[in-house]
């Protein structure tokens, strides 16, 4: 790309979207896969994903991911289930697996503490390299990653609260919290070279564990190569030639559009603006973008997830970063009471927002970027 370019950056999403019955219950999405191009079952039974191809605009982006979701709810109607928008099931339901050989090592190398996983749903979202650009892209999301604030779905996790980010919780502190380096946002990085060293390392490490868990060696090069063998929140995808954020919740559809025209907005900026890391708070602005030293960051995503958008210090950087905090309705905060929830008030509140869901894709204006 060269200065002055006027091309969009292409975008694409993946949302999760846990499958209920009319009771409230979760179940299988029998019959959902084949209602739209794009979607496809997750590695448990109860979730569904839909993606979207890459797209040059957010109206573009809009109309595809609309498009889609309204396929498979005709398609849940007819069958009676829904789509509940929830980054987590909310309650203490055992989630099971789809059986495969990847799983069956990541249950080995993990352990236990694996179940976190499997109750966590989220939006993926993607935005083209740009040749040359592609370290600065990768480091401006790191810096953006406490914008998983905007879109804070569930503070739940088997019916006890957590954080105003439970999923983001789950992941980052409880299910790999054995294994070093999985799970957490990893820092700036100077150049390719050092990403892909960095992706190499963790891949040893995580051979190495799974030998120590008893799997052969070649059972796990069979399921796993250097970029799909970690999780980090913030990836260089060669396989796609995309950078992806994986930090927020499931959502709304018009709420994961919205946040993926302010990243794209973010990322177009980088074309004809120097990228920095300095300072003490990091801003965005039109003569250059500067990124906040890596432990400010931390700092902002630890407050992102234990207190979402109702901590100041949030909200304020978002701001300075580019985002309009005022335009997002994070679930969590709606539905965050002290004390368990039941039982029969989780299926409730599945079945509130599976609703919610239908109506967010039948009433949502178009963004107004568009």
């Amino acid at each position: 790309m060269v200065a002055g370019d006027s091309r969009p950056v292409r975008r694409s999403v993946e949302v999760e979207y846990w499958v209920v019955d009319e009771a409230g219950r979760l179940v299988e999405p029998d019959g959902l896969v084949a209602a739209t191009a794009g979607a496809e079952r997750e590695f448990v039974e109860p979730l569904l994903e839909v993606k979207t191809t890459p797209c040059e605009s957010t109206a573009e982006l809009r109309t595809e991911l609309f498009d889609r979701l309204r396929r498979v709810l005709d398609r849940a109607d007819e069958l009676g289930l829904g789509l509940v928008p929830l980054a987590t099931p909310v309650d203490g339901d055992d989630i099971a697996e789809l059986p495969s050989d990847r799983t069956r090592i990541q249950n080995e190398v993990v352990g236990a503490d694996f179940e976190y996983v499997r109750h966590c749903a989220g939006t993926h979202i993607h935005v083209e390299q740009e040749p040359g650009r592609e370290i600065d892209q990768l480091n401006t999301l790191i810096a953006l990653d406490p914008a998983l604030a905007l879109v804070n779905s569930s503070p739940y996790f088997r019916g006890r609260r957590v954080a105003a980010g439970a999923r983001s919780k789950l992941y980052r502190r409880l299910a790999y919290d054995g294994l070093d380096h999985q799970g957490r946002l990893w820092p700036y990085v100077e150049d390719i070279g050092e990403w892909d060293r960095r992706l190499d390392r963790r891949y040893e490490e995580f051979v190495a564990a799974a030998v120590d868990a008893g799997v052969d060696r070649s059972r796990v090069a069979e399921s796993f190569d250097p970029e799909s063998a970690v999780w980090t929140p913030v990836q260089l995808r060669e396989t796609f030639g995309t950078v992806e954020w994986r930090s927020p919740d499931a959502t709304l559809p018009s709420q994961v559009i919205r946040l993926a025209d302010d990243i794209a907005g973010v990322i177009e900026r980088l074309r004809d603006t120097p990228v920095r890391v300095g300072g003490d708070i990091g801003r965005v602005g039109d003569d250059e973008i500067v990124l906040p030293p890596f432990e400010a960051v931390l700092e902002y995503v630890d407050t992102a997830i234990e207190e979402g958008l109702s901590a100041t210090a949030v909200r304020s950087y978002l701001d300075r970063m580019g985002f309009d905090p005022a335009a997002y309705e994070p679930t969590t905060h709606a539905i965050d009471v002290d004390g368990p929830v039941s039982a029969d008030d989780t299926r409730r509140l599945r079945l509130d927002h599976a609703e919610r869901l239908q109506r967010d894709l039948h009433q949502s204006p178009a963004i107004g970027a568009d």
